[in-house]
């Protein structure tokens, strides 16, 4: 991988499913606009040049298919990736020990997370941004704990949780999470029995 130059910046924005803001500008989120501004002002004034733009919009942390982040690593033609934290890059411990620890400094590329403080140019900065590692990854595993708690709490309460439901019955329109039977599939399902 080769740099063209050491001031170009690639610049990468992500908003994940937990935070998605249904509210869109010319089909990026709100945070998304925002992170682009605020990075993009950041650069101006430390006088990088943005060589691209890279967005992901409604994706996890921890997804290994994101289309821009995956854009990202194979281009590679700066010296500087830019995120508006180290968690909108990765908040996956493995890929932090990959990518900004292990491929960056052999390829020559500086990361910079602006609000966190992460700058790989840092000497002694790595602890931090190994700890914020950690607690971005502890914070999904504690996220999805509770969310398969509150799920489990539905159903033992006799909530419908899911997109779908069984044949024979449907969503009941006056109450959330409740399904009664399907007028018209329960003749079908008398035969059947």
């Amino acid at each position: 991988m080769q740099i063209e130059t050491p001031q170009a910046v690639a610049i990468y924005c992500r908003l994940s499913k937990e935070d998605l803001d249904e509210n869109k500008i010319d089909n990026l989120s709100r945070s998304i606009k925002n992170q682009k501004s605020m990075l993009t002002d950041f650069a101006e004034i430390n006088g990088w040049q943005i060589f691209d733009i890279y967005c992901d919009d409604n994706l996890s942390g921890v997804a290994r298919d994101r289309p821009e982040f995956n854009r990202l690593i194979r281009e590679g033609k700066f010296g500087i990736i830019l995120c508006k934290t180290q968690a909108r890059f990765t908040r996956e411990m493995e890929l932090v020990e990959k990518y900004i620890h292990g491929l960056f400094p052999i390829w020559g590329i500086r990361f910079v997370g602006m609000v966190d403080g992460a700058d790989t140019s840092v000497k002694g900065n790595k602890k931090a941004r190994q700890i914020n590692g950690l607690v971005n990854e502890w914070y999904l595993e504690d996220m999805s704990e509770n969310i398969k708690s509150s799920l489990d709490d539905l159903r033992r309460k006799g909530h419908h949780i899911g997109a779908w439901v069984r044949y024979g019955y449907m969503k009941d329109p006056n109450q959330k999470g409740h399904i009664i039977p399907d007028p018209v599939a329960a003749a079908v399902v008398e035969r059947i029995f």
